[in-house]
């Protein structure tokens, strides 16, 4: 069975916005566990919440950028 290349690109898109989403939502569980053990509360979780929000959204801004590249190239090729 052959995988057809455009599904395999609307795959790789949706595995790239949920890294992003992990990327979001991973440094929030380190801040709070960090918390946990340093007694830092809510520090660490402020400050995971505020890296997780820049990183994951620095990640969707370059894949918008990725993506529009692509169409536009496309575009001047047809």
């Amino acid at each position: 069975m052959e995988i057809d290349p455009k599904e395999a690109r609307e795959f790789g898109y949706y595995f790239a916005m949920g890294q992003a989403g992990l990327e979001m939502v991973a440094p929030l569980g380190i801040g709070l566990w960090v918390d946990y053990l340093l007694d830092s509360s809510p520090w660490g979780l402020i400050v995971g919440t505020v890296l997780g929000f820049v990183g994951g959204t620095i990640h969707l801004i370059l894949m918008a950028n990725r993506i529009e590249q692509q169409r536009a190239e496309k575009k001047k090729q047809s």
